[in-house]
């Protein structure tokens, strides 16, 4: 039987969720869902000093909205801090560990010492690795990884290809400190082991890790889990991005309203490709998903396109979960709540307000005629269309709208007749309805909005007009 895929997303929860780490948790979720696998969520937060719960809750919060579901709970690295210094004297045991008792100083001299006589990089040697330990001090100490001196560590990167490491660059790592703390490059291997971690999914800034991590999982006997390290994600001019680029937290996208289905699918297409696919929903992507579609090179983020594919996604959304993820993104940006009355008139205009919208600011200023009340103020342009003619046109039609039927087909007739009965095109006509209707001059067409406000409050706004 063949084991079942493991991945997992392990940031660290010093600030919010980055778009790279976002893409990295996105990836591993991917490759895990599309497999039937386990996603799992490891907060490391063994840096207590810049560790905060409410970076936790952010990123919590980010993959949330993202829609990356996990399984079961999310594990506290630093919790397990007694588990990893259990390892760290099973090494001891098995001899591939050794007692260090050089003091912070020592390893200083030893370096100065080293720069002197001309040495570009020094490998710390301790004069404790095959020490007696008879001959042991009763003080203080560090435990230290018995790493190979000669020879070269493979890493065979599912992404990178075959990478090679020589033994002597790499010095014997500690893994536990002096003060019975372990090390990140323990704990990470000691989690991802008892995890069950099938496949690592991470950015390629941990790739020199993986020597030394593979190191671990050698001493202590363990399986090596497959190692992918994916690159890291570039502003549109090729340097690594950063604020100036544009937004870096996740939670910054949702806050400028796009849409969580959109940003999956741009993300997953960052970096990653399959024949000429680009626009896809969650359930093509996972089963299209896989590791040997990953680049080498770092994917440049290009909003233009981010852009475009949530234009996609929002004119291919359900009506309500568009509506909810619009009040989500409300919040997120600290602008009012929709009333009751909001919500509904929303829900019933989405049918005409979601196709050419890119964003949900955009889609909301579409719906601008649905979220507004009496009386209507027109802006500049639209109050041009309200002059002393259009209103008395106004005021012809709205007799004609009470007992209409309140369909397209009804509406349509009743409209042209009165242009032609002018001696106008129905556009001169459309103008100052629009503006009676909505207060611009961009808007859905006429139609769509009497429909969507319906009778009652259509005639209201074409009376106020005409007055």
């Amino acid at each position: 039987m063949s084991q079942q895929i493991v991945t997992r997303f392990a940031p660290s929860p010093t600030g919010y969720l980055h778009i790279g780490g976002a893409r990295t948790a996105l990836f591993n979720w991917l490759y895990a869902r599309g497999r039937g696998g386990k996603f799992l969520l490891r907060i490391e937060d063994t840096d207590r000093e810049r560790s905060t719960p409410e970076a936790t809750a952010a990123i919590l919060q980010g993959l949330r909205w993202l829609g990356l579901d996990w399984d079961g709970e999310a594990v506290s690295q630093f919790a397990r801090k007694d588990r990893h210094a259990e390892v760290a004297h099973q090494m001891l045991t098995r001899g591939t560990a050794y007692k260090c008792f050089s003091t912070p100083e020592e390893i200083a001299a030893f370096r100065a010492d080293q720069e002197a006589k001309g040495a570009s990089y020094a490998v710390f040697q301790s004069p404790w690795r095959d020490a007696d330990p008879a001959t042991h001090p009763d003080a203080p100490y560090a435990i230290r990884m018995k790493a190979p001196r000669t020879g070269e560590t493979v890493i065979e990167d599912a992404v990178q290809g075959r990478v090679t490491f020589r033994n002597d660059q790499l010095d014997d790592m500690i893994v536990l400190r002096s003060d019975g703390t372990p090390t990140y490059m323990l704990a990470v291997v000691v989690d991802d082991h008892d995890m069950g971690v099938t496949h690592v999914i991470r950015g390629d800034d941990h790739l020199n890790n993986a020597a030394r991590q593979t190191m671990v999982y050698q001493a202590m006997g363990w399986k090596i889990p497959v190692w992918a390290h994916i690159p890291l994600i570039h502003g549109p001019d090729g340097k690594k991005l950063s604020k100036r680029h544009g937004a870096t937290a996740v939670g910054d996208y949702q806050a400028q309203g796009y849409p969580a289905a959109g940003m999956r699918n741009y993300l997953t297409r960052l970096g990653w490709a399959h024949g000429d696919a680009e626009l896809f929903n969650s359930a093509q992507a996972m089963e299209m998903f896989d590791l040997s579609g990953i680049g080498r090179s770092p994917a440049r983020l290009d909003f233009k396109k981010l852009e475009s594919t949530c234009g996609w996604h929002i004119a291919r959304g359900e009506d309500a979960a568009l509506l909810q993820e619009v009040e989500g993104y409300l919040a997120a940006a600290g602008r009012p709540a929709l009333t009751g009355a909001q919500r509904d008139l929303l829900s019933r205009a989405m049918y005409c307000v979601k196709d050419r919208a890119k964003t949900f600011p955009e889609l909301l200023e579409k719906a601008h005629f649905a979220l507004i009340s009496r009386p209507i103020v027109a802006d500049e342009a639209a109050a041009k269309a309200l002059d002393t003619v259009s209103r008395g046109i106004l005021s012809e039609l709205t007799p004609r709208l009470r007992n209409a039927s309140w369909t397209k087909e009804a509406l349509e007739p009743i409209l042209n007749e009165m242009a032609a009965a002018h001696g106008i095109g129905f556009g001169k006509l459309a103008a100052p309805l629009r503006t009676a209707l909505a207060g611009r001059t961009a808007t859905p067409s006429v139609f769509d909005m009497m429909l969507v406000i319906g009778r009652d409050e259509t005639i209201l706004r074409l009376e106020d007009a005409a007055a």
